[in-house]
């Protein structure tokens, strides 16, 4: 369904500077779950073939003019790396979120890395790919901290999960059909250690990956120094925020869905084309986006547009370029 025609198709008509540093900003956040297809196991080989479908579509955005910022998460990644933690725990030194954070980070921004410079080459476009590990501040006082929401890790019974309470000091909690997780904390992201840098690396018309996973989240302690925390970020709240810090015009949210829907999965459902920033706040206070679905991407875009952002777009991978022509995708302005 075309998107309304007070909204041109994005990028088509861009009148660029030939430097790079005129080129418009975009940051593309994706799911971790872009390297992995449901029923998947998650073998490298599934990773890489996953990743080259995504920067195939993701190429729209090279071939259109812009400066590209990917940030990607790392759920399956994490979860398998917690799973190798407590399988031989008593064999090597468990290590902690942060520094598995940090490990997804690297793995996944390399898998990407290769895919992007496969693609760029093909098409003779000469760019570099730049993967950073990035350090997301965040609050010590932030209520995130006294009351653990998300759940990582694998599922165990009662009596493992009030082992490891006892024994790690894990806050547990129980899922009424799969059995006990574990439960850490989710901060608000407040700024990215590592911003200017790849603001400057982008103007210089470098793709970079940035943020995985949300970003290591750190505090400082009470001598002003850096240390990572037992807690994950929402990717696509950093992604907002790193859209912002870089002065991105464009954000697009890529999801399994091709447009944001209200009343999703009833008979009256219907999917948003073309919404202005009043209009999707309306939408997020009558309740239409779950915290654990929709939610977080839809208050990512109204967060960017609220500091200044010109566009956002929330599609699928696979109807990224049509959602580039206008003819898919879920479009958020400030006004129309």
């Amino acid at each position: 369904m075309a998107v309304s025609p007070r909204l041109p198709a994005l990028g088509a008509r861009c009148r660029m500077d030939t430097s790079t540093k005129k080129r418009p900003i975009v940051m593309v956040a994706m799911g971790g779950h872009a390297f992995m297809k449901e029923g998947q196991t998650g073998t490298i080989d599934e990773h890489n073939e996953n990743a080259a479908e995504i920067c195939e579509r993701l190429m729209v955005l090279v071939e259109r003019g812009y400066n590209v910022v990917i940030t990607h998460g790392n759920g399956p990644q994490v979860g398998h790396q917690l799973i190798k933690n407590e399988l031989t725990h008593d064999q090597v030194p468990s290590w902690p979120m942060d520094v598995l954070v940090a490990e997804t980070e690297g793995s996944l921004g390399y898998i990407l890395q290769q895919a992007l410079l496969n693609q760029l080459r093909s098409r003779k476009i000469k760019r570099y790919v730049v993967a950073v590990i990035c350090q997301v501040l965040v609050d010590p006082a932030d209520p995130a901290f006294s009351r653990p929401t998300k759940p990582i890790g694998t599922f165990m019974t009662q009596e493992e999960a009030e082992a490891r309470h006892a024994e790690l000091g894990w806050v547990v909690e129980e899922d009424e059909v799969r059995g006990w997780r574990r439960v850490v904390p989710s901060p608000e992201p407040r700024r990215v250690v590592q911003r200017w840098m790849i603001r400057d690396s982008v103007r210089q018309g470098h793709i970079v990956i940035a943020c995985g996973g949300g970003g290591i989240p750190i505090v400082k302690n009470a001598s002003g120094d850096y240390e990572g925390v037992e807690a994950v970020l929402d990717k696509d709240l950093t992604a907002s925020l790193l859209a912002t810090e870089v002065g991105a015009e464009f954000f697009i949210v890529l999801s399994d869905v091709p447009n944001v829907y209200i009343r999703y999965g009833t008979e009256t459902e219907r999917a948003l084309n073309a919404v202005t920033l009043e209009e999707i706040e309306r939408y997020i206070d009558e309740g239409h986006f779950p915290a654990g679905s929709m939610g977080p991407k839809v208050d990512s875009a109204r967060r960017f547009l609220r500091a200044g952002g010109k566009r956002a777009l929330i599609t699928s991978p696979w109807r990224l370029p049509d959602a580039m022509e206008g003819r898919a995708g879920t479009h958020f302005v400030g006004k129309l």
